[in-house]
């Protein structure tokens, strides 16, 4: 057994790599130095094919990233054996893991409506200071009344040579495979500047070397502990699962939160939502955007002034542009989202009572 699981300095990669190997992790070589994949042969450089296609790893060949990753000790005892300078990369997907990768990049805060996709922001929030994926996610955690993940100390946690931070968690229900994302996509994202590593992806094994610096374990904990319940939920709202693996619930009724609705705000908002539903006949066109775009505008403004609840409307209207075009939830999500905020801007007054 390793005394110390993740040693640090050349030829001590060859250790962390073993007892990665032997906790059910498969690994894979990263270039010297760096926090890429080792370089494919010659063949597979000059001959453009499918990892899955490729005989390179049943020649014991580290080809094609975190695909040949392996658990096997006798592999991982050539690969680093015939070059003691390679880094440690692990395959998330098949090592079972879900690691959160926290980032602390010097960059333009961007608009409210993006730092939690899916989820508005109201103008009364104050977000003074907020510059990193450390923010991010600490309001996330806040909004569910969770500690942030960057303090768990009872999980694998590894600070980054650029400020970031690796949480590592297991995945709980092996039949849900997480889908990587990252902190910037537009379409899936748990937050800004917070990337998911989980199946498709690999993760920096800690005491691996870089130009940048070392990945360094911060606490006590050695081994990832299972993935929160609210966290996982949030990766399933955020589209991290596939659609045929995501939660299955009964649709909301087109009119339930309406029925809630004081009745002026429902006699304005209904034929909107019935315009985007109509869209359902019509494959493609329809003025489909626009009319999303409307009715999300009009729910912000009647939610800013207290006529409807903003997570019940919001709810609704995703349900209402998933039927009508259910292959582009992403898009949905972000026309609602962007027209929810911009329709906060424009209160929504009703005359009279309702």
């Amino acid at each position: 057994m390793i005394s110390s699981p993740f040693p640090t300095g050349v030829g001590k990669s060859h250790a962390v790599a073993r007892w990665c190997a032997r906790n059910g992790w498969p690994v894979h070589p990263l270039a010297p130095g760096q926090k890429t994949p080792a370089a494919n042969c010659l063949m597979c450089r000059t001959d453009r094919h499918r990892p899955s296609d490729c005989l390179c790893t049943l020649a014991g060949r580290w080809c094609h990233g975190f695909h040949a990753a392996t658990k096997l000790i006798e592999q991982v005892d050539a690969w680093w054996t015939q070059q003691p300078r390679f880094g440690v990369g692990v395959s998330c997907g098949p090592a079972n893991l879900v690691v959160i990768d926290v980032d602390a990049h010097a960059a333009e805060v961007p608009d409210r409506s993006r730092l939690l996709p899916g989820i508005p922001i109201a103008p009364s929030v104050n977000l003074d200071g907020l510059a990193t994926g450390f923010d991010t996610l600490a309001l996330l955690a806040a909004l569910r009344r969770q500690p942030s993940p960057t303090e768990n100390k009872q999980t694998l946690r590894v600070r980054t040579p650029s400020g970031g931070l690796h949480v590592w968690y297991t995945n709980p229900h092996p039949g849900k495979r997480y889908r990587s994302s990252t902190g910037s996509s537009p379409r899936t994202a748990l937050a800004w500047q917070v990337d998911v590593r989980a199946h498709g992806g690999y993760i920096v094994a800690p005491g691996t070397r870089t130009a940048a610096g070392v990945y360094t374990r911060v606490g006590e904990a050695r081994h990832p502990a299972p993935l929160p319940d609210w966290l996982a939920a949030d990766l399933d709202r955020t589209g991290h699962l596939p659609p045929e693996q995501g939660a299955k619930s009964n649709p909301p009724s087109l009119k339930s939160p309406a029925r809630r609705a004081p009745k002026a705000a429902n006699r304005i908002l209904q034929p909107l939502l019935d315009e985007v539903a109509a869209c359902a006949a019509v494959p493609c066109g329809a003025s489909f955007t626009e009319k999303l775009n409307r009715a999300a505008f009009t729910a912000g403004g009647l939610a800013q002034t207290g006529h409807l609840a903003t997570a019940e409307i919001r709810e609704l209207l995703c349900e209402t542009a998933r039927q009508a075009r259910p292959h582009q939830e992403g898009r949905n999500i972000s026309i609602i989202d962007s027209a929810l905020s911009a329709g906060a801007q424009r209160p929504f007054h009703l005359k009279g009572r309702s």
